[in-house]
């Protein structure tokens, strides 16, 4: 086990920039653009672009799912697609035809797809926003700026379900909603749908007359990907470099490009125990404006976030915090342009949205703000200023709340070069405590191509970022270099990151400052050609991944080496996993792990081993278990985790989740429970019921947030919200907190009851309206 590590940061910085360098003097193989041709597929690496022409779309279109219509029979299509999974480059079983169809205002596209076993589709959700992945589904890319760097997904499956997402990097944030519509049928033949996107809800270049294109399909029953443009394993669909072309647009009408939504807020509940009811209402607006196609300008009044569903609770056996996703929807909105640096992961954070209108588990009102985001000639820029409120007067545990009505802003503008490399800067303003002189500042660049070697994917970035504010010392910069080797059968990457023990950037997130993170990844992803121990396996995941933490000096502080010598994937869609982790800890303050179990000074070396089995997600039953055991600090650690769902039909979705640490160290045991339960009521793609039900033993409460949303137009939106909890340190005699009014015998003990929390029921109606 290692006691001490140094690095020479400096020289690997200078070998991954001298790298990177020389990578970019590289020849990438040029790009044919066949646009017009029709019917074109793109087998491999360096093909003619597949192309598509869209049609005119007719005043007698109606959305079903059907395609029923004369003008989809005369339209262009897309005649084929070619299997990814199982095996690359075959032709599907099923025919998926592919049409789009256009007028001034929306984008129509319409999907035929065939099954020879119709009864075996896969298909249980109804709701907006479910990710789909377990299901069959259409999934469709388009990149509106021809940029081969962004887009936006949607998706379908056979029930209606809609899933969208804004491409960041090469993968999805799925917290992003835009408006559009569409409907699916079951056919004899296996299934259609229909997808209305207005083109007011995306964000363009003026003047093409062609967007990049792709479409995807997953046939859940026989794990299968089949794919139009580059239907290559090493590329994802989100890369939209890669994608086809749809030809033949018009000049599409924006109107005023202004969209004005005003929400109405009614809320009643009580807070506390003992409390009195409290009665709210609030009307809040929020209007954005096109500045031509490319950027959206967007103006929020009196923002309110009411029916944003709560967050999962989650266990933390770290000295560090984690992090939980944004899911605000004014921060969603072009929140790709806000990413910074290549894959930083959660270790350092330059902006984070979550550090604005939410402090210590409490809803910082939010007075107004702007935010201008937009692409054009090769630029990519964003930028936010809002003003926060103060809190209601409070205190808690005789400390006052720190003010929180504070002007902040955040700035990025990023260029394109080349084909797919970038480079850019990062800003940010203000506190949202109220901290004095707060500021931080970055830059970043990436090089990155997907025609290494051919058709390998290959990316190399640095970065840099400096932050100040009153009373900060130390050293207030981090920065960090990556080379990633992103493909099918292997993947490899290496990354280093030194985080100043002054680097508190008042809008980011930092877990871990005051140290040098160094992370390496191998993997080999093997599909075997023959039965493997008896077993029909799909695809073998051997991981090799260390990483290690030292301080400023190059001492160790944490590492970690995450092993998996067998992770299998089953052509059933079932997967188990064995792994080994050597682990360690040198620490320099004592650690409370739990109440009244801290750990000392000291360094600790240990090994952790997992066992992980999962039922494939297309079954009704599906589930998986892990089991974490082995060493830990001073004793031995135990993690139980189980999930499971039960999806009877596409009208009820079950899901039951469950979390047990059982440690004994020398210093002391504990025991966390965590369980969570949600229930779906799909009563179609526009009306839904989920509530979502968590304990666990640490806060020892319980919480309730039902939530039904009636999407009664693709503009307007019903929600009806319902918060319940309950805690567990109730007197029974008084129905208060025990520790409340006068306490008779400080040193007595009481017997702890469940009893009532706080509760809230509210109900919010939104419109948009758009000219």
């Amino acid at each position: 086990m290692p006691v001490a590590l140094r690095l020479n940061s400096r020289a690997l910085i200078a070998a991954l920039t001298v790298t990177l360098l020389s990578a970019s003097l590289m020849r990438a193989q040029p790009v044919v653009d066949a646009a017009g041709t029709r019917l074109r597929t793109a087998s491999a690496a360096g093909a003619a672009v597949a192309s598509l022409r869209s049609a005119p779309l007719g005043a007698a279109f109606r959305l079903d799912g059907r395609l029923d219509e004369a003008m989809w029979a005369a339209a262009d299509s897309i005649g084929a697609l070619t299997e990814i999974e199982p095996v690359a480059g075959r032709m599907p079983a099923g025919r998926t035809v592919v049409r789009v169809l256009r007028d001034e205002d929306r984008l129509v596209i319409g999907v035929r797809a065939d099954d020879p076993n119709p009864d075996g589709i896969v298909s249980f959700a109804r709701e907006r926003d479910n990710s789909l992945a377990n299901e069959d589904h259409i999934k469709i890319v388009l990149d509106t700026y021809l940029d081969g760097r962004s887009g936006y997904v949607f998706a379908v499956n056979p029930n209606g379900a809609r899933y969208d997402a804004l491409i960041s990097g090469d993968g999805e944030n799925a917290n992003w909603d835009a408006v559009w519509d569409a409907a699916a049928a079951r056919t004899a033949t296996g299934w259609s749908a229909e997808i209305v996107i207005p083109v007011r809800s995306l964000q363009f270049a003026s003047g093409l007359t062609t967007w990049g294109f792709n479409v995807q399909r997953r046939v859940q029953r026989l794990l299968e990907n089949d794919r139009w443009a580059s239907p290559v394993r090493d590329f994802k669909i989100t890369q939209t470099f890669r994608a086809g072309r749809l030809t033949d647009l018009p000049a599409f009408a924006l109107g005023l490009g202004l969209s004005v939504r005003p929400s109405l807020m009614g809320a009643t509940g009580v807070p506390a125990p003992g409390a009195m009811r409290r009665d709210e209402r609030d009307l809040s607006l929020d209007i954005t404006q096109t500045l031509g196609a490319s950027t959206l300008a967007a103006l929020t009044v009196n923002t309110d976030f009411a029916e944003t569903e709560v967050d999962t609770r989650r266990t933390n056996l770290t000295r560090f915090p984690i992090v939980f996703p944004e899911k605000r929807t004014f921060f969603l909105q072009g929140a790709d342009i806000f990413d910074f640096g290549l894959s930083l992961g959660d270790d350092v954070r330059p902006f984070f949205s979550r550090r604005i209108g939410l402090l210590n588990g409490n809803e910082v009102p939010i007075r107004a703000g702007v935010k201008v985001t937009g692409r054009g000639n090769g630029a990519n820029f964003g930028g936010i200023a809002l003003r926060t409120g103060d809190l209601p007067l409070a205190t808690s545990s005789g400390t006052t709340l720190p003010s929180t009505a504070n002007t902040l802003g955040v700035l990025r503008y990023k260029q394109n070069l080349g084909r797919e490399s970038t480079v850019g800067m990062i800003g940010t303003l203000g506190d949202p405590t109220g901290r004095a002189d707060s500021w931080m500042a970055g830059l970043d660049a990436t090089y990155q191509t997907s025609r290494f070697h051919g058709n390998k994917n290959l990316a190399m970035g640095v970065w840099g970022l400096k932050a100040d504010r009153a009373g900060l010392t130390g050293e207030k910069t981090a920065w960090g270099a990556k080379i990633d080797y992103p493909n099918d059968l292997w993947q490899i990457s290496a990354t280093f990151k030194r985080i100043g023990d002054g680097f508190d950037p008042s809008l980011g997130f930092v877990p871990r400052a005051a140290a040098q993170i160094i992370t390496f990844t191998s993997n080999f992803v093997p599909r075997p050609r023959g039965r493997v121990a008896g077993l029909r396996v799909r695809q073998m995941v051997n991981e090799f991944q260390p990483r290690v933490v030292t301080d400023l000096n190059g001492k160790w502080e944490s590492y970690r080496i995450f092993m998996a010598p067998v992770n299998w994937r089953l052509e059933s869609g079932d997967r188990f996993e064995l792994n080994v982790n050597p682990t360690g800890e040198r620490l320099a303050a004592p650690f409370t792990i739990a109440p009244g179990v801290t750990i000392p000074v000291g360094a600790y070396h240990w090994y952790r081993y997992r066992l992980e089995g999962g039922l494939a997600a297309k079954r009704r039953l599906s589930g998986q278990a892990t089991w974490w055991f082995g060493s830990f600090y001073s004793g031995t650690l135990n993690e139980i985790i189980l999930t499971t769902a039960w999806k009877p039909s596409s009208l009820i979705n079950l899901e039951v989740n469950g979390t047990r640490n059982i440690g004994r160290l020398r210093e002391g045991g504990f025991t966390q429970d965590l369980v969570g339960t949600r229930v779906r009521i799909n009563v179609s793609p526009n009306l839904q019921l989920n509530s979502y039900a968590q304990y666990d033993n640490l806060s020892d409460t319980f919480g309730a947030n039902t939530r039904i949303r009636w999407t009664f137009s693709p503009l307007g939106d019903l929600f009806i919200v319902c918060n319940h909890n309950l805690r567990h340190d109730i007197n029974g005699d008084t129905g208060l907190p025990y520790g409340t009014g006068l306490q008779t015998d400080p040193t007595a003990r009481y017997p702890r009851n469940w009893g009532f929390g706080s509760n809230q029921l509210l109900v919010k109606l939104q419109y948009a309206f758009r000219y």
